[in-house]
């Protein structure tokens, strides 16, 4: 709420608004097209393919969206992102983190840190993966190395339901 005031006052100058913000939704867009881009660095999974809906894990709530969906960014948090094809079948990924961003021309894109379709995770990987990130919390005498032990448990533990 601070941060958020802050922000505002920073924006007007002298009884200036240097930045006016709006939400609005998308107009440009055909009502069934929805192009996605989904990539991670190793490996492009679609490029402005057109499917009908996207469901993505954020920080800020899981949401769902479809063609015209209001302009919007945010913060993927480790989980599954599943993709409804145009001919109605679902393809799942697994994503460590990253960004998504939905255009109002109803084109988006995600960016993950680490990705790969649900079918290629490795459950007894994960679950060994766990069981030593929970050893390096425990070791961790700093709090960078205490985060990024909290960091690893928290991946594991979800890649572990999605591999369920």
């Amino acid at each position: 709420m601070l941060s958020a005031r802050l922000t505002r006052q920073l924006l007007r100058v002298n009884g200036r608004t240097l930045l006016q913000q709006s939400r609005n939704y998308a107009e440009a867009a055909p009502a069934n097209q929805l192009l996605l881009t989904f990539a991670s660095p190793s490996q492009a999974f679609y490029s402005k393919e057109n499917v009908k809906q996207i469901d993505v894990p954020s920080f800020s709530g899981n949401f769902g969206i479809l063609p015209s969906h209001v302009p919007t960014i945010a913060v993927i948090k480790p989980g599954i992102i599943t993709v409804v094809e145009e001919d109605g079948t679902s393809a799942k990924y697994f994503a460590s983190s990253g960004n998504i961003s939905v255009n109002a021309d109803s084109t988006v894109q995600i960016l993950a840190e680490e990705a790969c379709p649900l079918d290629q995770i490795d459950a007894q990987a994960a679950r060994d993966g766990l069981e030593k990130a929970n050893q390096q919390l425990s070791a961790a005498s700093s709090d960078d190395g205490k985060a990024e032990a909290q960091a690893a448990i928290d991946c594991y533990e979800e890649i572990i339901k999605a591999a369920q």
